[in-house]
């Protein structure tokens, strides 16, 4: 199993992890991901299931924030 370095950012983020960089508490980032999910992914933070864990895409977070290129990622 490889693992990514520290100078490659993760493919997947944990809710944990997405809701730092949001900036909102971890039950506001579950809550969002909740919301995802009811909706079909119309609204809220974009999630998938792996297993029983959620965890957050990175390229749908960079979307979500208005990020379109590794070049724009924040350090």
């Amino acid at each position: 199993m490889t693992t990514a370095s520290a100078d490659t950012p993760a493919e997947v983020l944990t809710v944990e992890e997405a809701a730092a960089i949001l900036r909102i508490s971890r039950n506001a980032a579950y809550a969002a991901a909740r919301q995802w999910r009811a909706t079909g992914g119309e609204t809220g933070l974009p999630c998938i299931e792996i297993g029983r864990t959620l965890r957050v895409p990175r390229a749908d977070l960079d979307r979500l924030l208005g990020r379109h290129g590794p070049s724009q990622a924040v350090a």
